[in-house]
């Protein structure tokens, strides 16, 4: 009896098969089967968050992840390597654009490791360095974009808007990153919040990427858009440079304190008000 009832009972491998072979009839049936698969503990949640991860690029597009214009490390062919070295070495990636007057005239990508030569004593001349460049719109879906990648075993991609002006860059990083995620701190803001969120102490945490006009709306400021579109832009314009964590920027009455960032990238502040005449 207990082995007619257990041969009538699937094994473990046919459940899994049956729970597998449910065919889903659109995008929000395969993530509903995807969590299933989890509660009932046949993906781990490292394996879910790629899978959602992956379904995720083939729908987001460029815009969404680029490093925008402002914020981008860029190299100056009119400048000598002993001036744009220490540039090199402290920002420390491994491709650089290099323009040619402002940045929407993009020459070239310059790899970080073909400086050698330069210290080798070799003769040396940066365009001769130059690897050619890529451009793509703003609209290309992130799933298109990492095939294009791998297809032409590229890293790095120049961003143009509908004019044919420079936006930004992406680089298969930012890509993948998208897939596996990146590593998070008490900085980070979730998705679905604001880009300005007022704290108890009165003071605000404000997304790099958020335009000034909409900055200005909530803190009554007056900053111009005319050089740059975004916050950390106009930090990042106001230090000549881009901060490191926890450095402090003056910009009018407002201190900016940079909370997260990389050694490509601005993602969140601080801001403070400063009182003036307080103590007069």
């Amino acid at each position: 009896m207990d082995d007619s009832e257990s041969s009538s009972k699937p094994s473990l491998m046919e459940r899994l098969s049956a729970f597998l072979l449910r065919e889903p009839e659109d995008r929000e049936q395969l993530v509903e089967l995807l969590h299933s698969a989890y509660d009932r503990s046949l993906l781990d949640a490292d394996a879910l968050s790629m899978m959602e991860g992956v379904l995720q690029v083939s729908e987001r597009q460029v815009r969404e992840i680029m490093i925008p214009r402002a914020q981008m490390d860029v190299i100056d062919i009119s400048e000598p390597p002993e001036k744009f070295i220490p540039f090199v070495i402290e920002t420390a990636h491994s491709r650089f654009p290099v323009k040619e007057g402002d940045k929407d005239n993009i020459i070239g990508i310059l790899l970080a490791k073909d400086l050698l030569r330069y210290y080798a004593g070799e003769e040396f001349d940066v365009r001769d360095m130059l690897r050619p460049v890529v451009f793509v719109p703003e609209s290309k879906r992130l799933n298109v974009l990492l095939r294009e990648f791998r297809g032409n075993r590229n890293h790095i991609a120049l961003v143009v808007d509908e004019y044919g002006g420079v936006s930004g860059m992406v680089t298969i990083e930012d890509v993948l990153e998208q897939i596996v995620g990146e590593i998070e701190d008490e900085y980070d803001f979730d998705e679905d919040e604001d880009n300005i969120i007022l704290q108890a102490d009165g003071h605000w945490r404000v997304k790099a990427d958020t335009e000034i006009a909409d900055f200005n709306a909530v803190l009554e400021t007056e900053f111009s858009d005319a050089d740059c579109d975004t916050v950390g832009g106009l930090v990042l314009q106001a230090a000549g440079q881009l901060p490191k964590r926890g450095d402090i920027v003056q910009v009018g009455n407002l201190s900016f304190t940079a909370l997260r960032v990389d050694s490509r990238r601005l993602y969140s502040l601080l801001v403070k008000r400063e009182k003036v005449g307080e103590d007069e």
